[in-house]
């Protein structure tokens, strides 16, 4: 495993950037509700991993999900399976989709960055890392690994892209997006202490037209029992 880097934190240029960029994101996400649900509500490798995570924590295991969107399919999908759900989402829209669709879960406005929840027995971040720039992800990795026990697990999915904060168009709407090899995936996750599970690669094409195929990684990753700290 990596050393792990202890809390990677963005210097003072780059805050108040990130700042606005996640404010002009959630109101983007605000009016693509319907639109995100039509194009990427049918994603099978996802439902496998929401299945593999219930399967290994158990019924009342308490998990986060962290750009939980719609709550449909990875929230309701795990409230289903018994466990107690905690999603956040920067969309006010989302989070009010999410609140509907899956009223056992607690959801609310949060921007992974600034959480403080801790406790949890294992969180699944599918394509909201994306959205931040490789700064910005890492530090969202160093929060998620404090906020999950000690043996917990971390899922985490991407587009496979060699993109740091680059413009592209989604849904025909501009936004920023950055992405890893897998490869190197693997070792960003892997520097925040966690260790690397199993790492999935699958095609998938959204189900909007003229869309072009995409290779969606998904990481299994898990926080080590003992405290890398406390040794």
């Amino acid at each position: 495993m990596a050393e792990r880097q202890l809390d990677p934190s963005l210097d003072a240029g780059q805050a108040p950037y990130l700042a606005q960029q996640r404010a002009s994101q959630s109101l983007v996400f605000d009016q693509l509700v319907k639109r995100y649900a039509m194009a990427y509500g049918d994603r099978p490798e996802q439902i496998r991993a929401g299945t593999w995570l219930a399967e290994h924590l158990g019924p009342g295991a308490r998990v986060l999900d962290v750009g939980c969107g719609t709550g449909v399919p990875t929230a309701r999908q795990l409230v289903n399976a018994g466990l107690q759900v905690v999603g956040i989402d920067i969309s006010a829209a989302m989070v009010s989709a999410a609140a509907a669709a899956v009223p056992e879960a607690v959801i609310y406005n949060c921007d992974v960055l600034n959480l403080t929840e801790t406790g949890f027995d294992g969180a699944v971040a599918f394509f909201s890392l994306l959205m931040l720039p490789r700064s910005g992800i890492a530090q969202a990795l160093s929060v998620l690994y404090e906020a999950i026990k000690p043996g917990g697990y971390l899922l985490i999915s991407m587009v496979e892209a060699d993109l740091d904060d680059v413009p592209v168009k989604f849904l025909d709407t501009d936004v920023r997006v950055s992405g890893y090899q897998r490869d190197a995936l693997c070792g960003v996750v892997e520097q925040a202490g966690f260790g690397i599970v199993d790492m999935r690669v699958v095609a998938y094409t959204p189900a909007v037209a003229q869309a072009d195929p995409e290779i969606h990684l998904y990481a299994f990753a898990r926080r080590p029992h003992g405290d890398r700290e406390s040794e």
